[in-house]
């Protein structure tokens, strides 16, 4: 057992005792590439989604020198007929970039040979009879090694883009590497020979160069693509119901705090690490500033391309916004316009991404709680004012203040959509979610409830064991309030409330851009209670 040769299987161990979800049905898909042309699978997902558990789990399954039956007969790779054919019969090679990072005292000069040097003293002081002392090449000295009847062996790389994000704008290095990855992976009949399977995880994808990705090799999965990988992103809707069941905590608020990636394999995805920290701390709360992305955030949400603020504050007021996410270079220096700011998040776990619709967004309210402290600054101002009178506006909404809720819904409504569409229905939908921002901390905020015969644009479901109103919120543009509460009545919105026993407020809003024929960009508000 060594560092990077052969590591064992005590890491996965370790996770097995501790709160885990079964995730090994992955192995079922590497097997399946094994004895395949080109057997090399790229994994790329946020922190907190486990990619060093991934790791762990694959290090321990393959590796020939450590006998992982026990750990694995009860999961669901058990049940694949590859299970016993692939189990402990490969060396396996593991490493983690940012580990030798950490060692390179603040340059990335000797990362690369590094890596190369330690692999190849384990290799050379396990196989010695095999490889020559003087052997320098990584590649030949794996075919030494498989050609002396020896099992071919299993690379398992965590955080591979590691070099990219520590040394952004070292250009040179990152060639380097990416030549040394290709030393081991590109050449036909060395891996062919030699390497059984190949899984890369990271934040980023494979480096693109223009549109051609500089590990062709390889077979990427990504937040932005999972394909058939989607359920292993995170945990799925099913896993967290038996988490919540099994620790007895509330799936509604577990779902609230943080789903809301979705893919076309696997409709609903939540971040791992928060709802294990949740289960673990009995409290739902914002566990993404813990990670060390979350101070970068506000360096790309204050990038200064054409439409990404706007972009920013649409998604903040509940919008989802299109975005094309194939310019992307796959590094965080190379943006050409905003949209490449978004990819990046996408890919840093920061937006979600509807690949159907080519849509952004902000999946959940832990990631909304981030980008609200993300935001604070001269640069977000306007935002920032919005949010703080928010409570106001609450307060003035359930004591029936109307006159009060207009004023505020003036303030942010011009305070947040000042640099966009300010005369569009979706400004005044978003102004009304900003404007309301602290609400979620009482309410489940729900656009476009459905009931009755149609649609509120709002509905504000108290939270179990908060003593507030129900509240119905219709909007109306250039009409008048009053008409949507006749609209709430007409359509009946308040049936699909029969469960609810509480009070229930019917508000309706309008903005009225001229009104009495001037440019007074007006709003009005009626409040009935029910």
């Amino acid at each position: 057992m060594g560092l990077y040769l052969n590591p064992g299987n005590e890491g996965f161990a370790e996770i097995r005792r501790d709160i885990y979800v079964d995730k090994t049905g992955l192995i079922a898909y590497i097997n399946d590439l094994i004895g395949k042309p080109k057997p090399l699978v790229s994994f790329s997902r946020p922190r907190r989604f486990g990619k060093s558990y991934t790791a762990n789990m694959l290090c321990a399954y393959y590796d020939r020198n450590c006998d992982s039956r026990v750990l694995f007969e009860d999961l669901e790779i058990a049940k694949s007929d590859s299970f016993e054919i692939m189990m402990n019969q490969f060396h396996v090679i593991s490493f983690d970039v940012t580990g030798f990072i950490a060692e390179s005292r603040d340059t990335g000069t000797n990362v690369i040979s590094e890596i190369k040097n330690s692999i190849l003293r384990e290799l050379k002081d396990s196989f010695h009879e095999c490889i020559d002392e003087e052997e320098r090449n990584l590649g030949k000295a794996l075919y030494a090694v498989v050609s002396k009847g020896n099992a071919k062996f299993v690379f398992v790389i965590d955080e591979w883009d590691a070099l990219f994000r520590e040394f952004k704008d070292d250009k040179k290095l990152q060639k380097d590497y990416i030549l040394f990855l290709r030393s081991i992976f590109k050449n036909k009949d060395l891996t062919s020979k030699t390497i059984a399977a190949a899984y890369m995880t990271g934040i980023l994808p494979i480096k693109k160069y223009g549109t051609e990705s500089a590990l062709s090799d390889f077979k990427e999965f990504s937040m932005a693509d999972p394909l058939i990988l989607s359920e292993y992103v995170g945990f799925t809707e099913s896993d967290v119901q038996i988490l919540c069941g099994r620790y007895h905590i509330s799936f509604d608020e577990m779902k609230l705090w943080y789903d809301g990636y979705s893919f076309e394999d696997a409709e609903s995805v939540y971040s791992p690490n928060s709802v294990i920290n949740a289960i673990k701390f009995k409290k739902f709360r914002n566990y993404w500033t813990q990670t060390e992305t979350f101070e970068s955030l506000k360096r790309y949400i204050g990038e200064n391309y054409d439409g990404l603020k706007d972009a920013i504050i649409l998604m903040l007021g509940g919008q989802r916004v299109k975005i094309d996410i194939n310019t992307f270079q796959n590094d965080i220096t190379s943006f050409e316009n905003k949209d490449d700011v978004l990819t990046l998040l996408i890919h840093l776990g920061y937006l979600a991404y509807d690949q159907l619709k080519e849509e952004a967004y902000i999946p959940n309210r832990e990631v909304a709680e981030v980008f609200r402290v993300s935001t604070k600054g001269s640069k977000w101002k306007e935002v920032e004012r919005a949010i703080s009178q928010a409570e106001d506006l609450l307060e003035a909404t359930i004591h029936c203040d109307s006159a009060a809720v207009s004023r505020s819904l003036e303030l942010v409504h011009e305070e947040c959509t000042s640099a966009l569409k300010y005369n569009d229905e979706n400004s005044l939908a978003c102004a009304i979610y900003i404007g309301y921002y602290t609400a979620r901390n009482y309410y489940l905020l729900i656009r476009e409830f459905p009931s009755g015969k149609g649609f509120a644009d709002y509905a504000f479901i108290p939270r179990k064991g908060v003593d507030k109103p129900a509240m119905i919120v219709e909007l109306k543009w250039n009409r008048d309030a009053d008409t949507a509460i006749r609209q709430i009545h007409d359509n009946r919105y308040n049936g699909v409330l029969k469960e609810y026993f509480g009070n229930l407020l019917l508000v309706g809003i309008n903005y009225d851009r001229e009104a009495k024929g001037k440019d007074s960009k007006k709003h009005s508000c009626v409040i009935e209670r029910v």
